[in-house]
């Protein structure tokens, strides 16, 4: 079963929001260090949550970039697993991103991308992604690059 597939099933059942997030984890475990919670996931938009606890901390006792890093991955694999054509495949090849504030509260991971961006020749599909703080400011920002290619016949 495909991701959005599955996401669009289990969340429709009581607490189904946790359970895709526990999935979407032992599918890909390394991304259970973070815990994150999906809040929406649709074609080109993914969004979830990484939880500020003690975990997740750095010295500052604010969220860790890595950590929120790790979130926008899994935000961003989430939303390629959900808008690649069935005749591509993807694979991440970069990510540049950018510290804008101190990450005091619970982060809100988001990767975005533009239809057009699956369909072309071009290999190279950038997604955006961005950490935001419950009062509405960004901590972290860029892009996630990925590449998007046929795939093989069998």
């Amino acid at each position: 079963m495909d991701v959005l597939t599955m996401y669009r099933q289990v969340t429709r059942l009581p607490q189904g929001h946790r359970v895709f997030s526990r999935l979407f984890t032992l599918k890909a475990p390394y991304f259970g260090t973070v815990r994150p919670r999906f809040v929406e996931l649709r074609p080109n938009y993914a969004e979830l949550t990484v939880r500020k606890r003690r975990a997740v901390h750095n010295h500052l006792g604010t969220v860790h970039v890595i950590a929120i890093c790790n979130g926008l991955e899994a935000a961003m694999g989430a939303l390629a697993e959900a808008s690649v054509p069935r005749t591509k495949r993807w694979i991440p090849k970069g990510m540049e991103v950018r510290y804008t504030a101190k990450a005091t509260s619970d982060i809100t991971c988001v990767a975005e991308t533009d239809p057009g961006q699956w369909a072309g020749d071009d290999p190279d599909v950038p997604v955006r992604v961005r950490g935001v703080r419950d009062d509405g400011t960004v901590v972290v920002e860029g892009v996630i690059r990925l590449w998007v290619t046929d795939r093989p016949v069998r």
